[in-house]
């Protein structure tokens, strides 16, 4: 073997340590230096597997203790009167979260659609038309949404949207409802989608832009049928994350959404009404009596846990469906 190829195979040995390379023994120690490496990169990889394994192992253990403690409830009072029925009066041993979870869903579905459209175009104009001296305001007035307390959100909804909606016309319309609580929602996840979205449509290949653009395609063109189906992950991805936080927001809530127990419903004849109906939401629920809640009451609002636990997983799986069908349906058209 030629000098020049030990030295080559040398030179591997250092920057491939599982090379199939032969290793020349040279004064300091190869071998010694080459375990050291081999050490120190299986020592990062445990690691890091122990911290996959703990997260896991976390969100089981979570999920265990809350089902744990939601028992009493689930044998005591049954499972369709927990799910099934609306009226909650702990005082008169019922315990029906039909209504809440009706508000939780009614309240998330309107933040998704008032804020998902918005921070959808705020992340299309950050990453594809706006200039850098534009981005280097936007970008930051963006994320700091995110850093401003839940109260800070529900003392503006309270001073500022509920009197402006208490103008609007309509029988028995007192301001707080579901309207209000999806307007501070809406503001709420919008730097969580904008931000995520962003960097989803950023990481698309430049090379899917130069050759939209070479077949004649338009900017906006190029963006609607190109970068965003590319980017289509990723932004479901934000979606998701949206509506995550949609679900498990609690204080911003129970200060603008009237968090009275009752089944929404409009208010007149016309449907749309019911955004002025008030409701209560399932953390809601948790948050205000939780502090003082004992026995069946209390596995009661464990119950409560369970069921927005497994509303979480339901919109998580959905989602996840939902792109690998879409995925599948690509590649079938591409094949």
């Amino acid at each position: 073997m030629t000098p020049e190829i030990n030295e080559y195979n040398y030179q591997a040995s250092l920057f491939f340590p599982d090379r199939d390379a032969e290793i020349i023994i040279k004064p300091g120690g190869i071998e010694h230096q080459m375990s050291g490496r081999m050490i120190a990169d299986k020592t990062v990889k445990y690691i890091l597997f122990i911290s996959a394994i703990l997260s896991i192992v976390i969100v089981l253990a979570i999920a265990f203790f809350i089902f744990r403690e939601s028992l009493q409830a689930w044998t005591e009072i049954g499972f369709s009167d927990i799910l099934f029925k609306a009226v909650w009066r702990p005082g008169q041993d019922q315990y029906g979260i039909f209504a809440m979870i009706i508000g939780s869903v009614a309240v998330t579905f309107g933040a998704i659609l008032l804020g998902v459209p918005l921070a959808i175009g705020s992340a299309i104009f950050l990453g594809e038309i706006a200039p850098k001296s534009v981005q280097s305001v936007l970008r930051p007035a963006v994320q700091l949404l995110a850093g401003i307390p839940p109260v800070v959100y529900g003392l503006f909804g309270m001073v500022v949207l509920v009197p402006l909606i208490r103008q609007i016309n309509v029988p028995g319309n007192t301001g707080y409802g579901l309207l209000a609580a999806s307007i501070v929602l809406a503001i709420m996840i919008l730097p969580t989608i904008t931000t995520v979205a962003e960097d989803a449509i950023r990481a698309v290949p430049d090379g899917y832009r130069s050759g939209s653009l070479a077949l004649g395609a338009t900017k906006w063109q190029t963006i609607t049928r190109v970068v965003l189906p590319a980017g289509k992950s990723g932004i479901m991805a934000a979606i998701i994350l949206g509506i995550g936080r949609a679900l498990g927001e609690t204080m911003a809530m129970i200060m603008v959404i009237g968090n009275s127990v009752i089944f929404p419903k409009p208010l007149t004849a016309n449907p749309l009404t019911f955004f002025f109906s008030q409701a209560r939401t399932l953390t809601g629920n948790i948050a205000v009596e939780i502090s003082y809640a004992t026995g069946v009451h209390e596995s009661a609002l464990f119950a409560t846990g369970v069921v927005l636990f497994a509303l979480i997983i339901i919109v998580n799986a959905s989602a996840r469906w939902l792109i690998n069908r879409q995925s599948g349906i690509q590649t079938t058209r591409q094949g």
